[in-house]
């Protein structure tokens, strides 16, 4: 599936300078690794403390099926702030809720509240929401040539997130004794607070009353195929690497592996996740993002068949790596699909639109993850993450034939 322009827009993109661009470029990304750090804590250790805190180890994974849901629930309203205000008011009451959900877990810690801890995971969903936009605020006041570049090398950011992270966790969680995690928590805190002063110096165009009030309907612009294509293999990505993330810690643990082991692990994905980032871009300019999407459906499922053939944990960690790249492949990729969809007056609502449903996916898939596990195995939990592989990859490949289609006729 080659890469299409979009329809001619209505209204005149606003660019940037060079240095702005380079400057905001350079803040997102950063930023990106702070906030992906958050992340990274909260995926290492909401299943462990949820197992700690829950009244049923059923709900083991609750917390992070409902960081999940809190992502879903937020992306709208991040999007309307966003749409109102401009990108910086929607990213610094995003680095709020960064901070309050690590005063909130580590009061949950401390008293033994698995309520409480459940709100704060929603908050940091809710962060995570506001996080996953700075991959489309990259793309604004760049060039239409330079967007998938400049998306993918915010993206990249993340490569740090999956060191800072686990070390986190790993440095912090015996600080506050015997309140396993509390200070991770604090810490965690700091890191969004800091994340914050970062976003302040981000420079994007505001929105004008033209792209506030204009823009076609947004059932319109979701009947487009492309955008089907880009949203299901973007929900399938991301669902499918957080249902098999989520249930990995809790697995490893469960098979007799160590806290230390089950957090190298998470780091190794992290890395995996978001380390492609500094080429998938040059990728899909090369070869389209059909095909980098592709790929990277193909890496998950190969991750999955890799999960089954044992538990030792060179069989989690290469499960892992092999599903962060997967993820970064089909995400990106069915990203850049999304900057194709839409004129430049509809960006936060089409962006908000996709990563709603994208996350609202998610939050499926991290419920199925949990009681999947406690009632069954990790390896039911592989076998069935290839029912919605199989049904991304049909409806990719049913797109990339109309796209032969419509090519020679």
């Amino acid at each position: 599936m080659s890469s299409v322009a979009p329809a001619a827009p209505s209204i005149p993109v606003q660019e940037l300078s060079p240095q702005e661009q380079r400057g905001n470029i350079a803040r997102l990304t950063i930023a990106q690794a702070l906030a992906g750090a958050n992340s990274v804590v909260v995926y290492a250790t909401g299943a462990i403390v949820g197992d700690m805190l829950a009244p049923d180890k059923a709900l083991a994974t609750l917390p992070i099926s409902i960081f999940v849901v809190g992502m879903a629930a937020c992306i709208m309203p991040a999007g309307a702030i966003a749409r109102r205000h401009g990108r910086r008011a929607a990213f610094l009451a995003g680095t709020g809720c960064g901070v309050l959900v690590g005063l909130l877990a580590a009061a949950a810690v401390v008293s033994s509240s698995f309520r409480l801890f459940c709100l704060a995971t929603f908050f940091g969903g809710a962060y995570a929401a506001v996080v996953l936009s700075f991959r489309f605020a990259a793309a604004d006041g760049v060039s239409p040539a330079l967007r998938a570049r400049a998306l993918s090398f915010v993206m990249g950011g993340g490569v740090a997130a999956g060191v800072v992270g686990p070390q986190l966790v790993t440095h912090t969680m015996y600080l506050w004794q015997p309140h396993m995690f509390a200070a991770t928590f604090l810490v965690q805190a700091a890191v969004a607070a800091l994340s914050a002063l970062v976003l302040l110096g981000v420079r994007l165009p505001t929105p004008t009353p033209a792209e506030v009030a204009l823009g076609r309907p947004l059932a319109v612009i979701a009947r487009q195929p492309r955008f089907i294509t880009a949203v299901i293999c973007g929900a399938v990505s991301y669902m499918l690497m957080n249902f098999l993330m989520t249930a990995a810690p809790l697995a490893m643990h469960l098979c007799g592996h160590s806290q230390e082991n089950a957090n190298l692990g998470l780091q190794w994905h992290v890395i995996a996740m978001y380390a492609p980032s500094f080429f998938t871009g040059r990728l899909i300019v090369r070869f389209g993002a059909g095909r980098i999407v592709a790929a990277g459906l193909l890496l998950i499922g190969v991750s999955a068949a890799v999960g089954l053939t044992g538990i030792g944990i060179s069989h989690f960690w290469l499960t892992l790596v092999l599903l962060g790249i997967g993820w970064n492949f089909g995400f990106v990729g069915a990203s850049a699909l999304v900057l194709e969809c839409h004129r430049p007056e509809e960006k936060n609502r089409v962006q908000s639109l996709n990563d709603f449903v994208v996350f609202g996916t998610m939050a499926v898939g991290s419920f199925a993850s949990g009681g999947l596990l406690a009632a069954y195995d990790w390896d039911t939990v592989l076998w069935v993450s290839f029912v919605p592989l199989a049904l991304a990859v049909a409806v990719l490949g049913a797109a990339a034939r109309h796209v032969g289609q419509r090519a020679k006729s």
